[in-house]
């Protein structure tokens, strides 16, 4: 949610923003804006309501010099989304311009009080009661921007990233941050500011991580000077990411969607690489410290959308196989109702980003119980990984479409790796079926590709998806979870309503739904309750509902009975959810393309929620 871009350096601030920005579109946004510092030390404002082409439409023919700026892309939250909203917002003076990702929860009461002072505002956002009150901290005692800043921060509660501008120091870039992420690249003689490192790997491939709690000052050649609120300064560590452009573009294909649908292959190679041989699993994150996991009494899985769902599908895969008890929780769930954690759980917390605020929070209440926190995560340096102990990384690349693809399938995949590692551990399994599931984790990167080749035929499936209202996803067993997210996914990019239920519970319920106007689609692949799920069809079918259906190859039972069918390789069924969510996500992308939906950046959401 939000994005953040700052530059202070030798070059033209401008295109760094600009561009910068444009990397920033994938986190969804509402309005953008820029501020700058020219070199007669003026500064300039421009905002607009939209994408980042309507602000560089403003912006055009106007004073874009100067070589310090900050730039923002703005999720609506206090204050709805037009002009007047957009940050950066400015001071009452017009001296200060700030922007801000998170929300200052006691805003009222400040603004209220700057108001009684004779402060007036221009906004009906949070932020700009910061810029206000970091100008009256500056009139009642004069200070640096710095220090002002400083002081209006102990007096704020909640969630903030900021970037501050002063025109009366020119070459300063007053930053800090508080729950919601914050990098700041270092260059040759410059530095840039990012929310994560993709408007700044073009530029430099060092990299400073901010804590929660800190503060930075940026000059224009020199090391930023990183302190704590009340001044104290820290050392700081410059990481170099892997990060690089080409992860950050299109390459050839209409959407990032499409293309992360079609990295998995890929993806999930990469995601098993130095953890699945031919016949063993290791996984050094275990390995190291084997105690812990042997210790293990129950696992307790956190997470938010679909990073929850993949929590479910692996919930499944470790009671089966490992044998031991799984629990899993919404983050935003979790962190409110005082959940009851013992001695011997191990907390696992998946989130794509790394920085999603209820899995954050759901992590820092584990450490305060004493209770192991172990995460999941793609984005390395995140602050999820940087809070746990120990720290699963699924090594998909960056993932730019909202709607998560690759995430979801590495997820599983992790989670199913962690489970048979544990199986193995616990000797719940033989060595025979050991060996067999080794092998055929091995071979899913070839299945999936398999089913990327059905392209054409899931994209005609998708027409008789296109023109519905509604849509009832069913699966059982371990593809519960399939039809949850595959059902999300249908919601998140075209908008249909999309609900995903266990398939035996339709008759006490969603069965009163099922009409011609009233398309299901069921994963009904080979296993323990295959005939179960042919039943369930039946029962559709008498009362004229239209099935599509999604089935192991050489299946021509559930075929016959359905409206379109896409087949997918046999696997184990434990495996079985990293294949049968490929075809969904392909479904509901053709859908929301016939339908003329913004794929990459739907409405409302964002890719990454730091903020409740």
């Amino acid at each position: 949610m939000c994005g953040i871009v700052g530059y202070i350096g030798k070059r033209s601030a401008y295109p760094i923003l600009i561009k910068g920005l444009h990397r920033l579109e994938y986190r969804g946004y509402d309005s953008a804006g820029v501020a700058l510092i020219n070199p007669s030390s003026a500064l300039h404002i421009y905002k607009s309501q939209g994408k980042v082409s309507a602000l560089e439409d403003t912006a055009r023919n106007q004073d874009l010099t100067g070589t310090v700026g900050i730039a923002h892309t703005r999720w609506a939250t206090h204050g709805e989304p037009n002009h007047c909203n957009a940050h950066p917002h400015a001071s009452q003076s017009g001296h200060i311009a700030i922007v801000h990702n998170g929300i200052i929860e006691n805003y009222a009461a400040i603004k209220e009080r700057l108001q009684a002072a004779g402060m007036t505002f221009r906004s009906d956002t949070d932020t700009e009661v910061l810029a206000q009150l970091i100008e009256w901290e500056q009139t009642q005692h004069p200070q640096s921007i710095e220090q002002a800043v400083r002081s209006a921060l102990k007096q704020v509660e909640g969630a903030y990233a900021i970037a501050v501008l002063d025109n009366r120091q020119p070459d300063t870039i007053v930053s800090a941050r508080k729950g919601s992420p914050l990098v700041i690249g270092v260059g040759e003689d410059e530095l840039f500011l990012g929310s994560d490192a993709s408007p700044i790997v073009e530029y430099t491939d060092r990299i400073i991580y901010l804590n929660d709690g800190d503060m930075a000052v940026l000059h224009s050649g020199q090391m930023p000077i990183v302190t704590d609120l009340h001044g104290t300064i820290r050392q700081v560590d410059v990481q170099r990411v892997a990060l690089t452009v080409s992860q950050l573009e299109k390459g050839g294909y209409e959407h990032f969607m499409l293309k992360e649908i079609a990295e998995q292959p890929t993806s999930l190679r990469a995601c098993m690489q130095g953890r699945v041989s031919k016949d063993e699993i290791r996984m050094e994150e275990i390995e190291t410290d084997l105690a812990l996991w042997q210790q293990a009494r129950r696992l307790v899985i956190t997470a938010c959308g679909t990073s929850y769902y993949a929590g479910l599908a692996g919930k499944y895969a470790l009671e089966d196989l490992a044998g031991i008890p799984v629990e899993v929780d919404y983050a935003s769930e979790f962190r409110y109702r005082n959940p009851v954690l013992c001695k011997g759980d191990i907390l696992i917390a998946i989130s794509q980003s790394g920085e999603t605020a209820d899995t954050l929070a759901a992590v820092e209440l584990a450490k305060q119980k004493g209770i192991p926190v172990v995460s999941v995560c793609n984005v390395v340096g995140s602050s999820i990984p940087r809070a746990s102990d120990k720290v699963l990384y699924t090594r998909v690349g960056p993932e730019i479409g909202v709607a998560s693809t690759k995430a979801f399938t590495a997820q599983v995949t992790i989670l199913t790796l962690l489970a048979i590692r544990m199986a193995r551990m616990n000797g719940t399994l033989t060595d025979a079926n050991y060996r067999a599931l080794v092998r055929e984790m091995s071979s899913l990167p070839d299945k999936v590709a398999a089913v990327l080749q059905q392209g054409e035929a899931i994209r005609r499936m998708a027409e008789g998806l296109s023109f519905a209202s509604n849509v009832l996803y069913i699966g059982r067993n371990y593809n519960y979870a399939t039809a949850l997210e595959g059902a999300l996914k249908l919601k998140e990019i075209s908008y249909i309503h999309a609900e995903g239920y266990p398939a035996a519970e339709m008759k006490h319920g969603p069965i009163a739904l099922i009409s011609q106007d009233m398309p299901v689609v069921a994963i009904a692949t080979q296993g323990k309750v295959y005939d179960k799920l042919v039943s369930n069809i039946q029962e559709i079918r008498a009362r004229h509902g239209r099935v599509m259906t999604v089935v192991t190859e050489g299946d021509t039972r559930i075929a016959n009975m359905a409206d379109a069918t896409v087949a997918v390789p046999a696997v184990s069924e434990a495996l079985s959810p990293l294949l049968t969510i490929v075809p969904l996500q392909l479904l509901a992308y053709h859908v929301a393309c016939l339908k003329g939906c913004n794929v990459d950046q739907p409405r409302n959401l964002a890719k990454s929620v730091t903020v409740e």
